[in-house]
């Protein structure tokens, strides 16, 4: 793990994971960002992390998972999240509130990102997410 100012740097190995939410307390503890807002910010780096490592980089800790502080205002903050995949097209994910996808395991992490956060972009051919948050 490294961790710079506001980005962090990880392996691509699922016990990285652990290392989010310091860096999303830090984050939410340096600029005064309100209990609600912490909540969305944690859930969906977390979700963008789990895509990065299981998805983009296959699990192969050779690769990393780099975090950082995109931009903050008063009045919003956003992070983004990239790996060293091949990146995929948003657009062909199948939609997890379908009802022939409602049992299924896993497949909910881009909705969620979306549905917790202002704006989800998708950069680099997919391997780089920027989540975008209002904070006021």
């Amino acid at each position: 793990m490294v961790s710079t100012n506001y980005m962090l740097e990880l392996k691509s190995n699922p016990k990285s994971v652990c290392h989010i939410e310091p860096y999303v307390n830090r984050i939410v503890e340096d600029f005064k960002i309100n209990d609600e807002i912490y909540g969305n910010i944690l859930i969906s780096l977390t979700e963008a992390v789990n895509n990065a490592i299981y998805h983009g980089n296959q699990e192969d800790d050779s690769k990393t998972v780099r975090i950082k502080l995109a931009n903050f205002t008063n009045k919003q903050i956003a992070s983004e999240v990239s790996d060293d995949g091949n990146g995929f097209n948003p657009n062909d994910l199948p939609d997890p509130t379908a009802p022939d996808n409602i049992m299924k395991l896993g497949g909910r992490g881009v909705f969620l990102m979306q549905q917790l956060s202002d704006d989800v972009e998708f950069k680099d051919n997919g391997s780089t997410v920027h989540i975008n948050f209002r904070i006021s």
